[in-house]
Parts: structure tokens; C-alpha cells; sequence
């Protein structure tokens, strides 16, 4: 680069590229990389769902109520968040929640 400018732009440029899904990438491995994040968080007891959003930064994992209960929830985070750094390769954070949802129904009439 001749200018300041074009410093700039190039370190900006730069940046944003780390960000995931900023620049074109194979389909087939953005797909398999979405699976195997699921893959891995489904691999845990107690889980009903999950699913990979915002490109891959997070992980939503839905579990089980009767099997899971609120104080086992940050253990299975920080279990979950565990495997994803031993066993994936991915370009920044990827951000673990798990949800627990209870429900009941009554009807007045």
C-alpha cells in the first residue's frame, strides 16, 4: 500500500475476512462443519435438540427436563463448550447455550 488509506483498508479488510461466513466458502464444508458442531453437542445425555445458528458462532441445545436440571445446565455448558475446542476447528467463538423448558396448561372455564 502507497497511502494511509489504503493501510487502512487493507487492515480492515483483514479483519473483517476473520469473521465467519464474511467470505465465500464451500458449501459442502460450511454444511459438514454445522453437522459435526451438532453432532458433538448431541453426543451428551439428556439432550432433546439442537442446532447451529448465526453461521455456526452458536449452539442451541435444548434439553430434557425431567433428565436435566437447572444446576446440571452450566456443567453440560461447560462440557459441551469443552469437546467443541478438543474436537472442531472453527474461526473465532462459538457461543454455547443450553435451554431447559418447563410448561404447564391449565384451562379456566
Amino acid at each position: 500500500p502507497h497511502t494511509v488509506i489504503a493501510c487502512i483498508v487493507q487492515a480492515a479488510d483483514t479483519i473483517s475476512a476473520a469473521r465467519p461466513g464474511a467470505r465465500r466458502e464451500n458449501i459442502e464444508n460450511y454444511v459438514k462443519r454445522l453437522e459435526k458442531l451438532e453432532e458433538v453437542s448431541k453426543s451428551f445425555p439428556g439432550i432433546s435438540g439442537c442446532y447451529a445458528i448465526q453461521a455456526g458462532r452458536e449452539i442451541r441445545i435444548m434439553v430434557k427436563p425431567e433428565e436435566v436440571d437447572e444446576d446440571s445446565m452450566i456443567l453440560l455448558a461447560r462440557d459441551i463448550a469443552k469437546k467443541i475446542e478438543a474436537e472442531l476447528t472453527y474461526p473465532g467463538q462459538i457461543k454455547v447455550h443450553v435451554l431447559r423448558e418447563t410448561k404447564a396448561v391449565e384451562y379456566a372455564k
